[in-house]
């Protein structure tokens, strides 16, 4: 059981974010890097229209760069618009800054992106958008009353305030043309394709298509895995599964020689030797949907005897989030993070290292730090295995194990050759990756890396463990020195909006529960619903959210001594130190809990893991 940072201590050089929040953020020592004092105290409207702000800044960034990258491509017949290449270079929109609302308006992307599938696809209607409060569709087929009400509550429990539905009346082969193209309706028919295939199993195109209609049903499932198994043995069971919200969801079984078939197909888009099921191996392929381009990393792995193990990792860019949406829930810890992201001198920036077991969302976090940064005036080399997303206006470099001078460390040291304003490091798993990333740091440089750890803390110790014994004492002293901020994390799984069962905190937590929480009794909660709703295909959740066990060092690096004796002695005593702020996993926790994100015993669950 891991122990969660206390929230109070009985001295206050430590400050809890908790006392934070009810006021202006007390200045520590002289901090070097603090954070705007009445930030914490805008209304919403004022932190609304900071938010459109960064968005125009954000869009305006990258335009002179983006329409003459325009024009050649137009020479060498690329169409892409202006908007494209932007969304390609990471730049936010004004849909991803909205705020957890009602929403009255929406474009058709947006519309399609938040209702479910099974809701308005069976229905053969576009959605066109919705403008104060008006649904506007057009419709292949005549409608009836009760489909119409069944869209809008569908849109109601989504989060739209929709009115009344618009019917718009348009040519039918514009429609049927403008439906082939926005809707990739290949999902739908996943079922029927897999059965036609079963039924001529040596039908090559048949077995194309229903590959596709797999990744496109994953997709429009939100699964970022997708697993498959292909045994020989003919009691083994032969599964593709989902995996979605953390869980794996098994799909479609299908016979072995069906299977093996399949594996083949991936394996040899991926590029890799199908005929090879002992050796484990990497591949990667692209394939069009709903005219993005989704990024397939392909892992395939022996299975018992003669048989094959393949993971598809689907990589969306359309998935990422950017640094606003990623952080909203932690204003201050946005705040601080963007200043160390964006320091006013050259070297201001240090160290930024996030932590957390496989599959917590670091890598995503570490895109959205990129995104963050200006890449147009500053100069970001990531150091990757593998490269996940391909980032515009970035340098970036694939390690080569086994290859001279492809290692992490051999990397890190050739990326100080090349005047990089930012040095992001996929990962620090060895001692010499550490040891280089913090001279990197040391030399100026700021540095963003992932590790491997159980909290924040624990994130010291484990670098610490990693630091050459003959540089221990050296090594741990520029630790000290360059850490700016650490962020543990976690991804949580939310409660759908539409079907959560509304009631009050002491109706469900015990009088110690709820003082474990430090929560009113009379608080109104969401509990889970174990049966669902159509938008969350019945399991009674729909996405996870951000976590964190966050460590913010904002004091001046002349006061870093206390940080370097309690790392020699005992990390614990790191919490005491003046000008340490803390974000707790219970502050976070409450404050899902209070908002009627996560069900309150689910997060007791999270807090004793």
């Amino acid at each position: 059981m891991n122990e969660d940072v206390p929230s109070q201590r009985p001295n206050d050089n430590g400050k809890n974010l908790d006392s934070i929040g009810q006021g202006s953020i007390e200045q520590t020592g002289g901090i070097a890097r603090g954070i705007d004092p009445n930030r914490v105290d805008l209304t919403k409207g004022q932190r609304t229209d900071i938010r459109r702000k960064k968005v125009q800044e954000g869009r305006e960034r990258y335009l002179d760069m983006v329409q003459r990258e325009r024009v050649m491509m137009l020479e060498q017949g690329l169409s892409r618009s202006a908007e494209q290449l932007l969304d390609m270079a990471g730049a936010i929109t004004s849909s991803e800054l909205e705020e957890e609302a009602i929403k009255d308006r929406a474009t058709g992307d947006q519309l399609r992106s938040i209702l479910p599938v099974q809701a308005w696809l069976p229905l053969r209607i576009h959605l066109v958008g919705l403008k104060a409060g008006v649904l506007s569709i057009a419709p292949l087929h005549d409608m009836q009353e009760r489909q119409l009400e069944a869209l809008m509550s569908t849109a109601k429990r989504s989060g739209f305030k929709v009115d009344r539905v618009e019917i718009e009346i348009w040519d039918r082969k514009e429609l049927t043309d403008t439906l082939r193209a926005v809707h990739d309706l290949s999902a739908d028919r996943c079922e029927k394709t897999l059965a036609q295939w079963l039924g001529d199993i040596d039908n090559g195109l048949l077995l194309n298509q229903f590959q596709r209609d797999m990744m496109a049903e994953a997709l429009q499932m939100r699964a970022s895995d997708v697993h498959l198994v292909q045994d020989n043995n003919l009691e083994a069971p032969n599964w593709i599964q989902y995996r979605i919200d953390g869980d794996l969801l098994p799909m479609h079984l299908l016979p072995s020689d069906a299977m093996a078939r399949l594996t083949t197909l991936l394996k040899r888009d991926a590029g890799l030797n199908f005929g090879d099921r002992v050796t484990p191996k990497d591949g990667r392929f692209g394939f069009q949907w709903q005219g993005r381009s989704i990024d397939v990393r392909v892992a395939a792995g022996p299975q018992a005897q003669e048989g094959e193990k393949l993971t598809l990792r689907l990589l969306d860019r359309a998935s990422l989030k950017g640094f606003d949406d990623l952080f909203r829930r932690h204003q201050i810890v946005s705040d601080f993070l963007s200043k160390l992201l964006s320091p006013e001198i050259k070297g201001g920036g240090g160290l930024i290292l996030l932590s957390g077991p496989t599959g917590s969302g670091k890598t995503t976090t570490l895109y959205a730090c990129v995104q963050q940064i200006d890449r147009r005036r500053k100069h970001v080399l990531t150091i990757e295995d593998p490269i996940e997303y391909e980032l515009r206006y970035a340098t970036q470099w694939q390690v080569r194990h086994g290859m001279s001078g492809g290692e992490f460390s051999d990397l890190i040291r050739a990326a100080m050759r090349h005047d990089p304003d930012y040095i992001v490091i996929g990962e620090m798993r060895d001692p010499d990756t550490v040891d280089t990333a913090l001279r990197a740091a040391e030399s100026g440089h700021t540095v963003i890396s992932t590790v491997h750890a159980d909290t924040a803390l624990q994130t010291f110790e484990r670098l610490r463990s990693l630091i050459p014994a003959t540089r221990e004492r050296s090594s741990t002293y520029t630790l000290a020195q360059q850490v700016g901020a650490i962020l543990n994390q976690r991804l949580v799984r939310t409660l759908c909006q539409g079907c959560a069962h509304k009631t009050l905190a002491e109706d469900v937590l015990s009088s110690k529960m709820l003082e474990h929480l430090d929560m009113d009794p009379k608080q109104e909660v969401r509990t889970h619903n174990s049966s669902g709703c159509d938008l969350c295909s019945r399991t009674g959740i729909s996405g996870r959210t951000l976590l964190l066990d966050a460590l913010l060092m904002m004091m001046h690096p002349s006061q870093r001594n206390e940080v370097y004796e309690a790392l020699i002695s005992n990390v614990n005593n790191v919490l005491g130190v003046d000008g340490v702020i803390v974000h707790s996993r219970k502050d976070g926790l409450r404050d899902l809990v209070i908002s009627g994100l996560v069900d309150p015993m689910a997060a007791l669950a999270y807090l004793e893991e």
